[in-house]
């Protein structure tokens, strides 16, 4: 035991003597360039250099560990998810013998009993009705695909948003931080128009309902109104085999149209615009800035009609009813408002329930719901009757950012740690749209829109600060217990489809007893 503990004297006696003669050498060398006002030594510059280059190799072979590590993480724990949800199906199955024995006996025993209170029989039904939706819940499997079909390429830096456009056109706008906008056609995956006119970055992007018109919020402190040509979105003559070179070079971002100059631009705010948007009919437009204000304009004129003003913060996002005047704007406060300009005197409502940022708050397409996401980590829908508590609450393990609701009311959530989750209003998750090293996005997620056009190959699209906008085709396939057309659609129109007919109760009773 002794040589060992000699050896390691010796090597520590040795070490320190390098390290000190190392550290005179530095000084040394320090005291006489400094003397001097000259720079670094050349050989110390050196020397740094080479233990730069170490740790950057270092960092890369661990960050592709990382990488490695987190997609079997990520595929580890989808099976654990099957794997889950297979054994909480046998389990609820092999459950349903107790719980549908107890409404069976309830029965029975009421029936024998001459005066049965009525109270008696509506907790019976109340307790059969909870049950059966139960139990169609756990005959319920995943049924959708989800499918990564484009990818929109050209930006510079970070994508923050995306945007569908109106019914008919095929084509998407995205808001990027390289201080440009672009629309893209759908199917060709090409840059129509690139707009250049901002002087920061372009946060926000919108389509009119009905014109060739698009609006812009930007860190200009600007909103900008402008148009793009409607023979831009397809191709007048079809292209000669010796015109494929100059049409590859077209496919360059950058040789792609580029426009300057708005048709209206929009100022007032003083600081950043987070978002902007359309109100019903397109004559005006609402913005919300940084400067915890929202406002609102005429299109027409430019003219600034109203400051809207009650945030404690900066406002992160804005959105317009699609039929009515009604506005809702999020903020870092931890609240979004309602405004109501139905009335020549608006009205304004605060809801409360999320502990943080407020990243998007929007209208569902049919109901008078607004859904919110949050840097809290959780989504709630809400009923604009009701502003006390959410009707649903989506948890999730990462930040929210601007969330998009479908016409069947799927909700797709995209998420800081570069997932996108799909969602029913009853904070059901549907689906997870798949992600690794070769698809998905690479960072954050920051926005996604849903496309209403049965014809088009994506009808989902999602941006993220990796540069990329991505279009996802997802499909419902059908599910086989409710496939049939006399049937019920989901398991609570099921459960009130059997709660009705006595007949069917005692069939369903029979057949799973």
């Amino acid at each position: 035991m002794s040589k060992p503990s000699k050896n390691k004297r010796a090597s520590s006696s040795k070490s320190s003597r390098q390290e000190r003669e190392t550290a005179q050498f530095i000084n040394t060398s320090f005291r006489s360039e400094n003397d001097g006002d000259a720079s670094l030594p050349h050989v110390l510059r050196n020397k740094l250099q080479d233990l730069f280059s170490q740790i950057e190799k270092e960092f890369e072979v661990l960050y592709n560990e990382n990488l490695t590590l987190q997609e079997k993480v990520e595929c580890l724990n989808e099976k654990l998810e099957k794997e889950c949800y297979l054994s909480d199906k046998h389990a609820v199955s092999e459950k349903q013998g107790d719980s549908i024995d107890h409404p069976e006996v309830s029965l029975k025993v009421s029936s024998k009993q001459k005066g049965p209170s009525s109270s008696q029989k509506l907790k019976t039904a109340h307790k059969l009705k909870a049950q059966t939706s139960k139990i169609v819940s756990s005959f319920k499997t995943p049924s959708v695909n989800c499918n990564l079909i484009k990818e929109y390429l050209g930006h510079r830096d970070g994508v923050w948003d995306v945007s569908v456009g109106k019914p008919g056109q095929f084509v998407i706008g995205t808001a990027s931080a390289d201080h440009t906008a672009c629309v893209w056609g759908i199917e060709s995956g090409k840059c129509l128009l690139r707009y250049t006119g901002h002087s920061g970055s372009v946060n926000s992007i919108r389509f009119h309902p009905t014109k060739d018109l698009v609006l812009t919020a930007a860190g200009d402190q600007s909103a900008h109104i402008w148009q793009f040509a409607l023979n831009l979105l397809e191709p007048q003559k079809t292209v000669s085999s010796d015109d494929e070179a100059a049409c590859e070079v077209e496919e360059d971002p950058e040789r792609s149209p580029i426009l300057r100059t708005p048709i209206a631009e929009l100022t007032g705010h003083g600081g950043v615009l987070a978002a902007a948007d359309w109100l019903p009919g397109g004559d005006q437009v609402v913005t919300a800035s940084w400067d915890r204000t929202a406002a609102l304009y005429d299109v027409e004129t430019g003219d600034l009609l109203q400051s809207l003003t009650g945030h404690d913060q900066e406002l992160t996002h804005t959105c317009a009813h699609h039929s009515q005047k009604l506005v809702v704007t999020s903020s870092q406060d931890t609240t979004f408002r309602l405004w109501d300009f139905r009335e020549p005197i608006h009205s304004v409502s605060v809801f409360q329930g999320h502990t943080d940022t407020v990243t998007s708050a929007l209208f569902t397409k049919k109901e008078d719901k607004v859904v919110s996401g949050s840097d809290d980590r959780t989504v709630k829908v809400w009923d604009l009757r009701n502003m006390r508590s959410p009707l649903a609450t989506i948890r999730s393990d990462s930040a929210v950012n601007k969330v998009d609701i479908s016409l069947t009311g799927v909700i797709a959530v995209p998420h800081d740690n570069r997932q996108i989750r799909l969602y029913d209003m009853t904070g059901q998750r549907i689906a997870r749209l798949s992600r690794s090293s070769r698809q998905g996005h690479q960072r954050m997620v920051c926005s996604v829109a849903w496309l209403n056009e049965p014809s088009a190959s994506c009808n989902l699209f999602s941006c993220g600060f990796d540069r990329l906008t991505l279009g996802w085709n997802v499909q419902n396939t059908k599910d086989i217990l409710f496939g049939s057309p006399s049937s019920p659609n989901s398991p609570k129109e099921f459960s009130d489809w059997l709660f009705h007919s006595p007949r069917r109760q005692r069939s369903f009773l029979t057949l799973h007893l």
